[in-house]
């Protein structure tokens, strides 16, 4: 893969919720600390849902967001980098060779995936 190629598929995060960089899975988050429940909820424009019950104090809730995202992707934490939103309710996240995924990502990639 060339340099350009790859800058390109790191940008079409940006434009969808997900997408694939080599093993790894590139997920633009809308989060909601300090909900009801942890919930992974639904696509909103090009970013998914999540709500978490750790309230936004000193970015703990985005490490407590991870540590759920870890046990939902079958990944550790450690596997988990926030590239940007550790403060705030938009996020990127990229999760290193997930082991499982949310039927949310496995139907939009399927839909998106060539000759599909």
């Amino acid at each position: 893969m060339h340099v350009g190629e790859n800058v390109a598929r790191k940008n079409m995060a940006t434009a969808s919720f997900c997408t694939w960089d080599g093993e790894t899975l590139v997920l633009n988050i809308l989060s909601t600390p300090s909900a009801k429940q942890d919930v992974i909820g639904k696509i909103k424009g090009a970013q998914l849902k999540v709500s978490v019950t750790a309230s936004p104090v000193a970015g703990r809730a985005t490490g407590y967001m991870v540590r759920f995202l870890a046990e939902e992707f079958g990944v550790k934490p450690i596997d988990i980098d926030v590239v940007f939103g550790r403060f705030n309710i938009n996020k990127q996240l990229r999760i290193k060779s997930p082991k499982k995924l949310l039927p949310v990502i496995s139907k939009y990639l399927a839909k998106e995936a060539p000759n599909a």
